[in-house]
């Protein structure tokens, strides 16, 4: 699923592309809001919240868009043939001159009042791209990190609700750059605050300058994510990966078991 960064990407590059434009034409291939018709309006802007995208319109309503696993948006130039979106999995069509933005495989396509946004997103934790992260948003995510402290660490940073935008790349990566156990108990954790910032930073950094896993940049980055087999660029143990999570929703965490002895036991998620 993508992480934060890409969705931020995402959300700068429908920005641009489409606001402060007038849609020409705009279509929701989606049976719950397949009747909502937003073509006329002009596009205030998009953001992204964690994991989610929200591109403003000017009557006060929003669309609100998730990736999940295999979505993506494209731009292209309206008129020509791939702005006809005729694929088959093309959730949304957003069409305004001179630039159509095309949604592929989304996982999520609702329509709310903008004003309902805040309720929207209640149930995620502050996002760890924001601005106001350190100032505004660290505390809350510390809190919550702790409110099950014999949860696995690796488990607490995935959840949603703890810190938005977060996925097993950036999960795997932070917990390799601050040498921890990816299962250690969450109250074990020697310094909650650096490793958050340290995921943070990462994110930035991809952000910046964008990575893809299993390719490395002058950073060394990924340090484990998607290395399986692969020696440890810092000790040359070979990396291993591991299933985090409930049997349902388990997801792959990378480490190196050498830099990231292990501590603890963690007691096992279970399904909420």
């Amino acid at each position: 699923m993508p992480e934060g960064d890409v969705v931020r990407r995402t959300a700068h590059r429908l920005d641009q592309a489409l606001a402060g434009r007038r849609l020409v034409r705009a279509e929701l291939r989606w049976p719950s809001v397949a009747g909502i018709e937003l073509a006329g309006r002009s596009v205030l802007g998009t953001i992204a919240y964690g994991k989610h995208l929200l591109t403003r319109i000017d009557d006060g309503r929003t669309l609100h868009t998730h990736l999940r696993m295999e979505g993506s948006w494209s731009i292209v130039r309206t008129g020509t043939r791939e702005a006809a979106g005729r694929g088959p999995f093309v959730r949304v069509v957003l069409a305004a001159e001179p630039w159509t933005a095309i949604g592929d495989r989304l996982g999520m396509v609702d329509v709310l009042a903008t004003r309902d946004e805040p309720r929207l997103l209640a149930h995620l934790g502050p996002d760890l791209l924001a601005d106001d992260f350190v100032d505004d948003g660290l505390g809350r995510a510390l809190r919550s990190l702790h409110r099950d402290p014999d949860r696995a660490v690796c488990d607490a940073l995935l959840d949603q609700s703890v810190v938005a935008g977060i996925g097993t790349i950036f999960t795997a990566e932070s917990l390799y750059a601050e040498r921890l156990w990816p299962w250690v108990r969450s109250a074990d954790v020697p310094d909650p605050r650096a490793l958050l910032l340290t995921a943070r930073r990462l994110m930035i950094g991809a952000l910046e300058k964008p990575w893809r896993p299993g390719l490395s940049d002058q950073r060394g980055l990924p340090a484990v994510h998607g290395r399986a087999r692969q020696p440890c660029r810092h000790c040359g143990t070979t990396i291993s990966v591991r299933q985090s999570g409930p049997p349902a929703r388990q997801r792959p965490i990378f480490y190196c078991p050498a830099c990231q002895a292990q501590g603890p036991p963690a007691r096992a998620e279970t399904p909420p």
